[in-house]
């Protein structure tokens, strides 16, 4: 104590014990090191632990977050991809001609070798029995039966099928089969010395009574002459992406549109003339009150 004492006295009076100070630090800075190692051990490592929580949480977070933000990227491609397909779809309803009503695929035939789809398009929107049915590219079939709702569509590939086409090259006429496979169609009633040859397009004859003349059909793939038949084994693939398509076009062929909706204001028509055959066309298998609609609008 008395030590103790004495060297604060000196202290007080100068700077003469600095030198020792700095000594005696340098000599104790391992020792206090040494106790203060502990706590701050502990305080890491409690620190690590909140880290390491706070991480895995912000970790499942985020992982939620970009799993629901892939989804959506997703489905905007889907949208993109079908914004595309549609814009071709009512560029193509332009340019055909006649009416058109655009409809969305809903379903598919399960039974093998029946290429039978399902629209989403029936006799509310006029729709009827033996319309012709487009995409983008070419023919796809034709309606064989109209739901209220709904309707069937009989691909040009079905065996059940058959369609009036013409060679575009020479104006040859020949009848098209389905052959049970989506690429491809058979041409089987052209003799060996028919003018036929792979890359042939084949286009609608408007002869059949239901499809309008000049729509593609298919291109011929093969021509094989028969020697010992009488006619040639001729192939050829479909235009449109039967397989593959998701909107469809469904055709009038009459340029008088059909009327989805009652029209109060508009008179009814008393005159006793008879309905041009054209008209008994489009309005097969409609019932009365369908047939008295508003027009379609063709960007439908």
């Amino acid at each position: 104590m008395l030590l103790s004492v004495l060297l604060l006295t000196i202290e007080r009076q100068g700077s003469r014990l600095d030198s020792v100070r700095a000594l005696l630090s340098v000599l104790v800075y391992p020792i206090q090191s040494l106790v203060r190692l502990p706590i701050e051990v502990t305080d890491q490592t409690f620190q690590l632990f909140i880290s390491y929580n706070e991480l895995k949480k912000e970790n499942k977070i985020l992982r939620k977050q970009a799993l629901l933000q892939k989804t959506d990227l997703l489905k905007l491609k889907t949208l993109e991809k079908e914004n595309i397909r549609l814009r071709a779809l009512m560029q193509k309803s332009y340019t055909l001609g006649e009416q058109v009503l655009a409809a969305e695929l809903i379903g598919v035939n399960q039974a093998p070798y029946e290429h039978i789809v399902l629209v989403d398009k029936g006799t509310h929107f006029g729709v009827h029995k033996r319309q012709p049915v487009l995409d983008t590219n070419g023919v796809v079939g034709q309606v064989i039966r109209a739901l209220p709702l709904s309707a069937e569509v009989m691909m040009i590939t079905d065996p059940n099928h058959a369609l009036s086409v013409e060679i575009n090259r020479n104006g040859l006429r020949t009848i098209a089969v389905g052959s049970g496979q989506y690429n491809q169609i058979n041409l089987p009633f052209l003799q060996n010395n028919s003018d036929i040859l792979p890359g042939d397009l084949l286009i609608t004859s408007g002869l059949d009574g239901t499809f309008p003349r000049g729509y593609p059909v298919a291109k011929v793939s093969k021509v094989i002459q028969q020697q010992n038949k009488p006619f040639a084994e001729i192939t050829a693939v479909p235009i449109a992406q039967l397989d593959r398509t998701r909107e469809v076009l469904i055709v009038w062929s009459d340029s008088k549109p059909v009327e989805l909706t009652p029209n109060k204001n508009k008179p009814e028509d008393t005159t006793d003339d008879p309905p041009k055959e054209a008209d008994n066309d489009i309005v097969e298998g409609i019932s009365e009150p369908d047939v008295k609609k508003t027009e379609t609008n063709n960007a439908e």
